[in-house]
């Protein structure tokens, strides 16, 4: 894209320019969205999570640590350590990564690009907040968030709007925060929940701050069918068509350095997450440690409930327990791949630095106050 074409969509006029009109048949698409993301979320997020809290409240676990099961070590580096690691990772998370492509897909060509800008797309703190409870219904891991995320960029949501809303996903499901604290304790659900806000809220601020490239930075692909959104509604044919190739664009960017980067972390999460010494669980040394390590490694949704339980049963600490609470949903080095065509690198790298800082810092804190 051009100078002079940036300056024309530029934010004083992307919206009379991109606009798709007001017709009731324009109006079908968003609402189609919303229909199929409420059907998608139901099946795969929230009826599973409602049955779920039951099981958390009466039993006080929903399940074993996925890195070491019931054990104190997970096992040594190994094929089969990965392909075991791989296996109950999918199993859990191959519905919400199917509805996660399907989400970021549809919103490129269902949900109107002048909407997403309007709503989404300002440097404003309102957009962050906005883009935050947005993301709350979701309650998906971040690689599952990914997609969307994608999808929102390339409708030309901020940087910081779209990083809010794929960081607080993980951070702020609600359903996590319900389990957590009939499984950890509700001093542990309310550390996470306002944790978790400070951390959504800075990232997706200071994000929109450090980005100061041109809107497009080579990353928002929706450009490619503008015309067509200045005039009437798509036609049917046309609207498949974009869906495939936005569906098409999203699995190849998403699913090939996706598996085999679960499949690398699965296989040295015994170096990740070592044996812990409960002389030292509450070094500064194993906070930075976890907060790295919780920060790349990648979990499905709420598996850090049963990663934190199994842990401090052999002896880790509260301040590490806290700095995994944290840590480890936030984002990981697989969802970070696939977002990184819509971020500015610097962005990025100042996400993970964020992460791991507000990890080691809520660490500290929890040894003085839990």
């Amino acid at each position: 894209m051009t100078q002079k074409q940036q300056q024309s969509l530029g934010p004083d006029n992307i919206h009379s320019v991109l606009s798709p009109g007001t017709s009731s048949r324009t109006l079908i698409f968003p609402i189609t969205f919303l229909m199929i993301a409420v059907i998608g979320l139901f099946y795969v997020k929230w009826n599973p999570y409602y049955a779920k809290a039951f099981t958390a409240a009466t039993t006080h676990s929903i399940g074993a640590s996925i890195i070491s099961g019931k054990v104190a070590v997970a096992p040594a580096p190994s094929w089969e350590s990965a392909i075991g690691y791989a296996t109950d990772y999918f199993k859990s998370v191959w519905k919400a990564v199917l509805l996660g492509l399907l989400l970021g897909s549809l919103v490129q060509v269902l949900i109107p690009i002048s909407w997403v800008h309007k709503s989404l797309g300002q440097k404003s703190f309102k957009s962050t907040v906005l883009a935050t409870a947005t993301a709350l219904p979701g309650m998906m891991c971040s690689c599952c968030a990914a997609p969307v995320t994608v999808g929102l960029r390339n409708q030309y949501a901020s940087v910081g709007s779209a990083l809010a809303f794929f960081v607080a996903n993980p951070v702020l499901n609600p359903a996590t925060i319900i389990f957590m604290g009939f499984v950890l304790s509700w001093k542990f659900a309310l550390f996470r929940l306002i944790g978790g806000i400070i951390l959504v809220l800075a990232v997706g601020t200071i994000a929109n701050r450090l980005h100061t490239e041109s809107p497009d930075n080579g990353s928002l692909h929706a450009v490619d069918y503008k015309a067509e959104e200045q005039t009437s509604p798509p036609e049917l044919k046309s609207l498949f068509i974009r869906w495939m190739n936005a569906l098409w664009k999203l699995i190849i960017d998403t699913i090939p350095a996706y598996l085999i980067v679960v499949l690398l972390l699965g296989s040295f999460r015994a170096w990740l997450f070592p044996a812990i010494d409960p002389e030292t669980s509450n070094g500064i040394l194993t906070l930075i440690g976890l907060a790295v390590a919780g920060t790349l490694f990648v979990i499905p949704t709420a598996a850090e409930i049963p990663i934190v339980q199994t842990m401090m049963d052999f002896g880790l600490g509260t301040g590490p327990a806290v700095t995994l609470m944290m840590t480890l949903p936030a984002v990981s080095l697989p969802s970070l791949l696939i977002v990184k065509r819509a971020f500015p690198t610097k962005v990025l790298e100042f996400t993970i630095a964020a992460v791991a800082f507000i990890g080691v810092v809520s660490g500290l804190v929890a040894m003085m106050i839990l």
